[in-house]
Protein backbone atom coordinates (compact mmCIF):
# COMPACT_ATOMS: atom_id res chain seq x y z
CA UNK A 1 0.00 0.00 0.00
CA UNK A 2 3.14 2.66 0.93
CA UNK A 3 4.61 2.01 -3.00
CA UNK A 4 0.78 2.56 -4.38
CA UNK A 5 0.08 5.89 -2.27
CA UNK A 6 3.47 7.54 -1.90
CA UNK A 7 5.03 5.87 -5.20
CA UNK A 8 8.14 3.85 -5.88
CA UNK A 9 11.17 4.40 -6.14
CA UNK A 10 13.06 5.77 -9.44
CA UNK A 11 14.05 2.38 -11.44
CA UNK A 12 12.71 0.47 -8.82
CA UNK A 13 9.33 -1.60 -9.22
CA UNK A 14 7.17 -3.74 -6.65
CA UNK A 15 4.72 -6.99 -6.93
CA UNK A 16 1.20 -6.31 -6.63
CA UNK A 17 -1.88 -8.12 -6.87
CA UNK A 18 -3.91 -5.89 -10.47
CA UNK A 19 -6.03 -6.74 -13.12
CA UNK A 20 -4.58 -8.33 -16.08
CA UNK A 21 -4.08 -6.00 -19.47
CA UNK A 22 -2.66 -8.99 -21.28
CA UNK A 23 1.36 -8.64 -19.96
CA UNK A 24 3.27 -11.89 -19.95
CA UNK A 25 0.62 -14.40 -21.55
CA UNK A 26 -1.73 -13.68 -18.33
CA UNK A 27 -5.59 -13.40 -19.51
CA UNK A 28 -7.15 -9.97 -19.65
CA UNK A 29 -9.02 -8.92 -16.17
CA UNK A 30 -7.39 -11.94 -14.50
CA UNK A 31 -5.91 -10.61 -10.45
CA UNK A 32 -2.20 -11.66 -10.95
CA UNK A 33 0.93 -10.61 -9.13
CA UNK A 34 2.45 -8.19 -11.52
CA UNK A 35 5.79 -6.34 -11.23
CA UNK A 36 4.55 -2.44 -11.20
CA UNK A 37 5.46 1.04 -10.83
CA UNK A 38 3.45 3.49 -8.93
CA UNK A 39 2.97 7.78 -9.31
CA UNK A 40 -0.01 9.81 -7.83
CA UNK A 41 -1.73 6.33 -6.32
CA UNK A 42 -1.45 4.98 -10.20
CA UNK A 43 -0.02 1.85 -10.98
CA UNK A 44 1.29 0.57 -14.35
CA UNK A 45 2.81 -2.81 -15.19
CA UNK A 46 6.18 -2.97 -15.84
CA UNK A 47 6.30 -4.57 -19.87
CA UNK A 48 9.34 -5.98 -21.55
CA UNK A 49 10.93 -8.00 -18.54
CA UNK A 50 13.29 -10.89 -19.78
CA UNK A 51 11.22 -14.09 -18.84
CA UNK A 52 13.04 -16.91 -18.89
CA UNK A 53 11.30 -20.24 -19.84
CA UNK A 54 11.44 -22.35 -16.38
CA UNK A 55 9.71 -18.42 -15.07
CA UNK A 56 7.17 -18.46 -18.09
CA UNK A 57 6.03 -22.45 -16.64
CA UNK A 58 5.88 -20.50 -13.21
CA UNK A 59 3.36 -18.45 -14.35
CA UNK A 60 1.87 -20.56 -16.11
CA UNK A 61 1.24 -22.66 -13.08
CA UNK A 62 0.17 -19.85 -10.80
CA UNK A 63 -2.22 -18.69 -13.19
CA UNK A 64 -3.80 -22.31 -13.52
CA UNK A 65 -3.68 -22.44 -9.55
CA UNK A 66 -6.16 -19.56 -10.20
CA UNK A 67 -8.51 -20.81 -12.45
CA UNK A 68 -8.62 -23.86 -10.39
CA UNK A 69 -9.24 -21.91 -7.04
CA UNK A 70 -12.44 -19.64 -9.40
CA UNK A 71 -13.43 -23.13 -10.38
CA UNK A 72 -13.57 -24.55 -6.84
CA UNK A 73 -15.96 -21.58 -5.14
CA UNK A 74 -17.68 -21.68 -8.68
CA UNK A 75 -21.11 -22.62 -6.72
CA UNK A 76 -20.63 -20.74 -4.22
CA UNK A 77 -20.88 -17.60 -5.79
CA UNK A 78 -24.20 -18.33 -8.04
Amino acid sequence: MQDWIFGTQDDNWVSMGVASNGSYGIPNGVIYSYPVTCQNGRYKIVEDLTITDADKEKMKKSYQELVSEQEAIKHLLT
